[in-house]
């Protein structure tokens, strides 16, 4: 997949990127911190994102699983990712979304780009259905990026994501492809 936006290339992870993305990770890990899992050291370094870009790539090809980065297209500097995961077909046709962006790209619209053209991919390419996304309640910045891209609030989990040691509640959305048909 390689999309260009408005600022931006949207592409798929390859295996060459491991040195790019890990390190995007080391490069915003303070800033990242209270929005993600706890990671390993192995996250942050070139030989832990081969490992899992072959595994990354294997999803892709079966269509399970995509991992997408944001690049400045200037710079080639890595801006964010964007990741489609629990991708199931028949009968739901569905997966979850999940995101992060450079501390240094915040409040410049590009997430809610980024997710645009990617969403649209998920629904035109790979004939999603729905996509859900959670977040916390105090992240009103991811807030504000799903709603401007179309996900509808939908309900409350308590405790549902293990997110820098601690559990947190989150709230769920998703999106749904107003156009999706059924695909021989």
């Amino acid at each position: 997949m390689y999309r260009a936006g408005e600022g931006f290339i949207l592409r798929s992870a390859n295996i060459a990127d491991a040195q790019l993305i890990s390190d995007y990770f080391t490069e915003n890990k303070a800033f990242l911190k209270p929005w993600e899992p706890e990671r390993e050291a192995e996250f942050y370094t070139q030989e832990g994102w081969q490992r899992k870009l072959i595994k990354l790539q294997e999803l892709h090809r079966l269509g399970l699983g995509f991992y997408l980065l944001i690049i400045d297209p200037e710079t080639g500097a890595m801006m964010g990712t964007v990741s489609f995961s629990s991708v199931t077909r028949f009968p739901v046709h569905s997966c979850s979304v999940g995101y992060s962006l450079a501390e240094a790209s915040v409040g410049r619209g590009i997430m809610t780009k980024a997710l645009v053209l990617a969403v649209r991919y998920m629904f035109e390419a790979q004939n999603i259905h729905r996509i859900s996304a959670a977040y916390m309640p105090h992240n009103q910045r991811s807030a504000a990026v799903l709603q401007r891209v179309g996900f509808i609030k939908e309900g409350f989990a308590p405790e549902y994501i293990l997110i820098d040691g601690h559990w947190q509640d989150h709230i769920l959305t998703a999106i749904v492809n107003p156009s999706w048909k059924k695909r021989d």
